[in-house]
């Protein structure tokens, strides 16, 4: 999305713009610097070994983006302490594509923040923990 467009497109929003100023960290084995992507750091190695020393090391709350398969790792592993989830009023049962969820392990969410957008569209923030 981003790699395509301009500074100039919409796509650059203020939140976008924001996420791009922050500081990142890029674990991947695939991946050789230079990253297109400023202040971004690229670390190769074990992600749930990286995020761990991550969060012992930050000062502020820590955010992924991207893989589904390294955010349910990071679940399974208890280093995640929200899950942010957003509803859109759309049901996809024909052209939907595989669940977010799948394969991932079990947890309890507990609701802690919701609020409703334009559109009917809820974003509502829980804390998860693994289910036993």
């Amino acid at each position: 999305m981003l790699a395509s467009s301009t500074k100039d497109s919409e796509v650059y929003d203020p939140w976008v713009t924001r996420m791009r100023n922050l500081p990142a960290t890029v674990v991947s084995t695939t991946l050789k610097d230079p990253l297109d992507w400023p202040n971004a750091t690229l670390v190769s190695g074990d992600a749930i070994e990286v995020v761990a020393q991550l969060k012992k090391a930050s000062e502020v709350p820590l955010r992924s983006h991207g893989s589904l398969s390294m955010n349910r790792s990071l679940m399974a592993a208890g280093l995640v302490d929200r899950v942010q989830v957003t509803l859109f009023p759309v049901i996809t049962g024909q052209t939907g594509q595989k669940p977010i969820f799948h394969d991932a392990a079990d947890f309890d969410l507990e609701l802690i923040e919701g609020r409703t957008l334009d559109g009917g569209i809820q974003e509502l923030i829980y804390r998860p923990t693994l289910h036993r």
